[in-house]
């Protein structure tokens, strides 16, 4: 679904003191009360997650992240004062290890594209089941981006019309530097919203050497994840909507 992610001594036996057992950490950030509020009680009755802080703009997120730093900002994209736009990018550019997730519904889809440029691990629908949503925070919080292939084609095909700024035509191969043959078969498909076994299918190779392959891709153009992948390979140029 996702790019893969990259042994802790308990001090005197606290289960509560190793890290691998302490909550997810999040900042809510929504202008509307009532979805921050309906997002607070699903969140908190979730045992592995807590909500500390609310912001009703952008601005206040920022503030929150940086005195609290968590592990997952829910960002709306919509906000006053300040977008979630420009506070994922605030964010994101700050040395933090907190990763934003937009919410969002598909009234935003200009938006969507800009998100992922800004830093956005991926998207939380408003409409989404519950479940989807807690599921969706421990996934972002564990370092994986939260984009399905079959909705990383859908991205592909509805929101990346609208670069910024506007791509050469043809391929950029600046954009390449150091990639093999190969790996431009991998970052082209990966590009069109294929999952590793997908890959694997379509170039007649294993799995494993598949998964290989888009390792070296994220080492050589200094990716965070997969969604970073699919923005390279359309901005050089590989796939188009």
């Amino acid at each position: 679904m996702t790019s893969d992610p990259e042994e802790n001594t308990v001090p005197n036996g606290d289960p509560d003191s190793d890290p691998a057992h302490a909550p997810i950490r999040v900042v809510l950030a929504d202008d509307q009360p009532l979805i921050r509020s309906g997002l607070r009680v699903l969140i908190n009755d979730a045992p592995d997650i807590t909500v500390v802080g609310e912001a009703g703009t952008g601005a206040e997120a920022v503030k929150l992240v940086t005195e609290h730093r968590p592990d997952v900002a829910v960002m709306d994209i919509r906000m006053p004062e300040m977008d979630g736009i420009e506070a994922t990018r605030r964010i994101t550019e700050a040395a933090g290890a907190t990763r934003v997730v937009m919410l969002t519904t598909f009234d935003d889809d200009e938006y969507v594209y800009s998100a992922l440029r800004a830093g956005a691990y991926g998207f939380l629908v408003k409409d989404m089941a519950l479940d989807s949503i807690l599921d969706a925070v421990r996934v972002v919080a564990s370092g994986d981006a939260l984009i399905a292939p079959s909705v990383t084609r859908k991205l592909i095909a509805e929101f990346a019309v609208r670069p910024e700024p506007a791509r050469p035509r043809g391929v950029d191969d600046s954009l390449l530097t150091g990639v093999t043959e190969r790996e431009r078969e991998v970052l082209t498909l990966v590009g069109r919203g294929l999952s590793n076994s997908e890959i694997a299918q379509e170039l007649y190779i294993s799995a494993a050497t598949a998964k290989a392959h888009v390792a070296r891709l994220f080492t050589k153009l200094g990716a965070r994840d997969r969604v970073q992948l699919v923005i390279t390979a359309y901005e050089a140029g590989l796939v188009s909507p």
